[in-house]
């Protein structure tokens, strides 16, 4: 790791990077300089999924082969010109997040020895308000990501149905996000009940292959909608970030008519930035639109008072949330005395 600190440009702005050469993806011999020059490649992809978000960064100082952590509050050493935003957290505490607004502030990230960013679903100027509906297809073992294709299939159908439309993009793993831009008009319980009710209808509609389960004892081979990722300080892997995965795989935006012949290990850091060059970001217009939940939230109302069906648990981490169920796993709950 001899080589010295060198400086690269990003949006007419020099951003320090210091040891280039160290190697963050021992697998494929990956350096910090391949990062960096990764994320320069897609700059405006990953600065359009970023700006203005209240963004976690995930660290790794010392590549994929030392420790992690994740980094909500923005650092004491954090550049004048990276603005901040302001989030609460379930329990109360605030912190100020880094919110990204030019490529320079992703670079500067890299510098710090992020892989993954995390947006808030929310833009600084409504931090309680999400501006994104995310719904996380999540394969269960004995499922994979076609399971999870198959899924999204049934969720476009679904949300079409309902005025709405949604951008697919690989989770970076086996699974799938879809992302559905909102009027930010609602609350974060308010986007989580719309999601519940998503998933509830999703299970009705593929006949035992999904699931809203939260706990993996019932989950079964199935495809998870992980509903709690719409929860209030939950966040997703951004549009184009690289992943904690050994080959460097990525978080791809894709078309709807790529699903069916796409395979999570052909979108990492050596492919993405040739696939950017070609299409740009296809998901640039995603920007161009706001929708309503309204229809979503009917939904969710036809569930509680037609089919009996209210809230499901929050994380463990969580407060008591009202109208939350006992948040006991099924196999350990106080079984009632026999008569």
């Amino acid at each position: 790791m001899g080589a010295t600190a060198i400086e690269l440009e990003a949006g007419g702005r020099a951003v320090r990077l210091s040891s280039p050469d160290k190697v963050v993806y021992p697998e494929r011999g990956f350096t910090k300089l391949d990062v960096a020059h990764y994320y320069l490649a897609v700059a405006d992809g990953v600065l359009r999924a970023l700006r203005d978000r209240p963004t976690t960064l995930e660290r790794f100082p010392d590549g994929l082969a030392g420790e992690s952590f994740y980094q909500k509050r923005a650092p004491k050493n954090l550049p004048d010109w990276i603005p901040t935003a302001t989030i609460a957290f379930p329990s109360g505490r605030t912190a100020d997040e880094i919110r990204p607004t030019e490529p320079a502030a992703v670079l500067w990230a890299v510098q710090m020895g992020t892989l993954t960013f995390h947006p808030w679903a929310v833009r600084a100027a409504a931090p309680d308000h999400p501006d994104e509906l995310r719904i996380d297809l999540d394969p269960q073992p004995g499922t994979d990501f076609h399971d999870a294709v198959a899924a999204a299939h049934e969720l476009r159908a679904l949300l079409d149905e309902h005025g709405l439309r949604g951008w697919p993009k690989t989770s970076g793993g086996r699974g799938l996000h879809v992302s559905v831009p909102i009027r930010p008009e609602w609350t974060f319980t308010e986007v989580r009940r719309a999601v519940i009710a998503t998933g509830r209808a999703l299970e009705r509609r593929m006949d035992g292959r999904v699931t809203t389960a939260w706990w993996k004892e019932e989950r079964g081979e199935r495809i998870f909608v992980d509903y709690n990722q719409a929860a209030r300080d939950r966040t997703m892997a951004s549009a184009y970030s690289l992943r904690a995965h050994p080959r460097a795989q990525v978080s791809a935006p894709l078309r709807w008519d790529e699903l069916d012949a796409a395979d999570p290990r052909d979108f990492d850091l050596a492919t993405v930035p040739g696939r950017y060059a070609e299409l740009g970001d296809v998901h640039a217009d995603i920007e161009d639109h706001a929708f309503g939940l309204e229809a979503l939230l009917a939904l969710a109302d036809e569930d509680e008072h037609e089919r009996g069906l209210g809230d499901l648990p929050y994380p463990p981490d969580y407060p008591k949330m009202p109208g939350e169920p006992k948040r006991v796993q099924p196999s350990r709950a106080k079984k009632p005395d026999a008569p």
